[in-house]
């Protein structure tokens, strides 16, 4: 389990300021990476050349992937919210594959945060926040007849509305629990591999044929696919992100 373990990289354990660690950490390292790639490749995307590069092209594509789901998924309101879900999209995006780039063939340590329930949890608290205040904000107190379902008989309601409310409020908590297991799993199962076909090329010819091979032509089948879970995972985080959202905007 080491390659999720958060070491200080500038500061130190003691480093504390209100009883929390402020040391710069590997994880803050790979957040700070992918701020800036994501940055750059929006920036690269955005100079509006008559006849569009590839990269231009690539951003546009991405902008409205983003903005047909929200528009799917909300409506026209739905275009006021495109930064944010684009910008959540592509943070998780780039975050899942860097953690998968095999960088370590040149002494470097790829770290996945994304396979941290923390960083996970703050993305969904963000998200959760955003509906509560749009819900609030657009309908005031009678955002609260969203756990109502209309057509509720009332002996039913003191029922319902609990339940409503509970499953609403767990959101957040399976929104993260999601993105946070599906990366976790994906690299503890290559690392199990990876183990297999070390241990089995130094245990000797035999065993190399017999464990190593099979588990490293195992491993690139599962690199494809952790690939194919790094796009799904951001996908569905920002899709869900956006029918909470619709929620929010029309109560039902």
């Amino acid at each position: 389990m080491h390659q999720f373990h958060i070491e200080p990289l500038l500061g130190s354990d003691t480093w504390e300021l209100a009883g929390f660690n402020i040391a710069f950490t590997n994880s803050a390292m790979w957040m700070a990476i992918t701020t800036i790639l994501l940055t750059i490749f929006v920036a690269g995307g955005m100079k509006r050349e008559l006849v569009p590069g590839r990269w231009q092209m690539t951003v546009e594509y991405f902008t409205g992937f983003i903005d047909d789901m929200l528009e799917a998924n909300i409506g026209k309101e739905g275009r006021k919210y495109v930064p944010y879900i684009f910008s959540l999209f592509m943070f998780i995006l780039f975050a899942n594959i860097l953690g998968l780039m095999p960088i370590g063939l040149i002494g470097l340590h790829p770290f996945t945060f994304t396979s941290h329930f923390t960083v996970t949890g703050v993305l969904a608290i963000i998200s959760f926040a955003i509906v509560l205040v749009v819900g609030f904000w657009k309908h005031g107190i009678k955002f609260f007849s969203l756990f109502v379902p209309h057509g509720t008989p009332l002996p039913m309601i003191p029922i319902i509305f609990p339940i409503e409310l509970i499953s609403f409020l767990v959101r957040p908590f399976s929104l993260a629990l999601r993105l946070f297991v599906a990366m976790m799993a994906g690299h503890v199962l290559l690392k199990v591999l990876s183990s297999f076909v070390i241990d089995g090329s130094n245990a000797g010819p035999e065993f190399a044929a017999l464990v190593g091979i099979p588990s490293f032509i195992l491993m690139i089948g599962i690199s494809a696919l952790e690939i194919l879970v790094a796009g799904i995972q951001a996908y569905v985080f920002a899709l869900l992100t956006s029918l909470y959202i619709n929620d929010a905007e029309h109560l039902h």
